[in-house]
């Protein structure tokens, strides 16, 4: 075969062949397909799109680059949960510990923040002494210990993503749904997993905006879930404004816990309830959703699921006494206020310039390169539907570096819009794709 007759067959239209994409996608390891291939390649697929076939064919032959988990000597059915980004989504934090409590094994491989979507290792990282590199070994004993474990991605999963993703970056292909798919379930099908719940998000704050897009990512992962044989359940769920109250790192573990205690605030809470529960569905732990609805409040009431976090925290290295003492997770320096410009209530918050300020506090990363400051961040106090009086303060800003505070501000401040008329907050989630 040669790089050049599969890069033209795609760029006229053509359908690959599973050899064709495998050869490719074996090219880089072998060395012998250049990087100015593939990115031809990949705009060929962003212009022309890829067939089911083609897109799993590519999500099985990066899943194949490197080392498929097995996780057969853990007993029972083990789920995982994916969500596409969004500002304050720390739903992982959540869910995963309450799925664990619930019974079901949940190896999660999460990644870190870019631009202004926060990520899961970030947050987990706020708390002193967490490890997210685990090697294989680890990431199987700390499953089996805890029911549950939380890692970045390893050298041996999926390696082919990493270098494509890396492409994909800097020749403005992401946005390929074939792309996205085969990227994000290569990664997942590779831990392990017997079943998986997605959250795609749509809105403003979404790496996605339009809710058509969200709809096809979400359809093309569970087209190749089931084809690879897994059990797959999808949520499109709402990013016009941020998910719960807490925009950082250190802040978001805050909320978590909080959740865990039964205390959260009601969007988040309810979210991460119900991704838990289609978890617990497909784990087999409950006959109907509303079965596991019901065992899912029922860990949190107990205390079991924020028991099962702390012994997470200590298996990774953390210190799980952070998690009664907030004093021992990173603190900000600096508290400022960002007060309402005018009385009435809050019509609109959206999403993207909330997470946009807290990169620009030190939060995020433009880069993956770049590391953060887990201190900083922002708390939310009025969202939609919120009435509000003129000079309260909307939401309040934790910073180190003033550099940019007043760009911070600013931006904070085009996030909101306050009208005479009252706003009845809209559902979170949208639809449900489920065998």
């Amino acid at each position: 075969m040669r790089a050049v007759d599969i890069i033209r067959a795609k760029r006229d239209g053509g359908v690959l062949s599973a050899e064709q994409i495998e050869w490719m996608v074996g090219g880089i390891a072998r060395g012998d397909v250049a990087d100015y291939q593939w990115s031809a390649l990949l705009m060929a697929i962003l212009l022309k799109g890829m067939s089911g076939a083609e897109t799993a064919a590519l999500t099985m032959a990066m899943m194949r680059s490197g080392s498929i988990v097995d996780l057969s000597m853990i007993p029972g059915l083990k789920v995982d949960k994916h969500s596409t980004g969004g500002v304050g989504d720390k739903t992982s934090l959540i869910l995963a510990p309450i799925a664990a409590a619930a019974g079901i094994p949940v190896p999660m491989v999460s990644g870190r923040g870019l631009g202004h979507t926060g990520g899961t290792l970030d947050k987990l990282e706020s708390i002193p002494g967490f490890r997210t590199d685990l090697d294989l070994d680890g990431y199987r004993r700390v499953l089996a210990e805890c029911g549950l474990v939380m890692i970045g991605q390893t050298a041996e999963i999926a390696p082919a993503d990493k270098y494509l993703y890396a492409l994909r970056d800097a020749t403005s292909t992401v946005e390929s749904i074939p792309l996205l798919a085969s990227s994000i379930m290569s990664k997942k099908l590779a831990e392990g997993i017997d079943g998986l719940v997605l959250d795609v998000k749509t809105g403003n704050g979404a790496f996605l905006a339009r809710l058509e897009d969200s709809l096809a990512l979400a359809e093309a992962m569970c087209d190749i879930g089931r084809t690879m044989g897994k059990r797959i359940t999808a949520l499109i769920t709402r990013m016009d404004q941020p998910l719960g109250r807490a925009a950082g790192n250190a802040v978001e573990v805050i909320e978590s816990v909080e959740c865990l205690r039964g205390e959260g605030p009601d969007d988040l809470m309810g979210l991460s309830l119900e991704l838990a529960a289609e978890m617990a569905l497909l784990g087999g732990k409950a006959g109907t959703i509303e079965e596991a609805r019901s065992l899912c409040r029922s860990v949190v009431e107990s205390g079991r699921a924020l028991d099962c976090f702390r012994r997470l925290v200590a298996a990774q290295g953390g210190d799980p006494s952070s998690l009664d003492d907030f004093t021992r997770l990173p603190t900000a320096r600096r508290r400022v206020d960002v007060p309402s410009p005018a009385g009435g209530f809050v019509q609109r918050l959206a999403a993207w310039p909330i997470g946009h300020a807290t990169m620009l506090l030190g939060a995020g990363r433009t880069r993956m390169e770049e590391g953060v400051d887990h201190a900083v961040g922002i708390l939310l106090h009025k969202k939609e539907g919120d009435r509000v009086a003129a000079g309260e303060p909307l939401c309040t800003l934790l910073v180190n570096d003033e550099t940019r505070l007043e760009e911070a501000i600013a931006v904070v401040g085009s996030a909101y819009r306050i009208g005479p008329g009252e706003v009845a907050p809209a559902d979170v989630i949208l639809e449900r794709l489920a065998d």
